[in-house]
């Protein structure tokens, strides 16, 4: 008689399951980037309404970055 073959436990994961794997190793290489950037969005709004006391609308114009970094990197004469 012949023994029944058993497999070693290892068996091929579903495309669901790996699917999974693949979205929960996405998820926690992104959160870290996506909190920063977050943080930063929220600290540059606080910071420019609360100690600036300018709109928030502000934070998000082109034309308030250009002029801080006009006036950081301006010749000096």
């Amino acid at each position: 008689m012949k023994a029944p073959s058993r497999s070693n436990g290892k068996s091929k994961p579903s495309i669901g399951r790996i699917i999974a794997r693949v979205v929960w190793m996405s998820i926690k290489l992104l959160i870290i980037p996506v909190l920063c950037v977050a943080a930063l969005i929220v600290g540059l709004a606080i910071g420019f309404s609360v100690l600036g006391d300018k709109p928030v609308s502000e934070v998000f114009d082109i034309k308030t970055w250009k002029h801080m970094y006009d006036l950081v990197f301006a010749e000096g004469g």
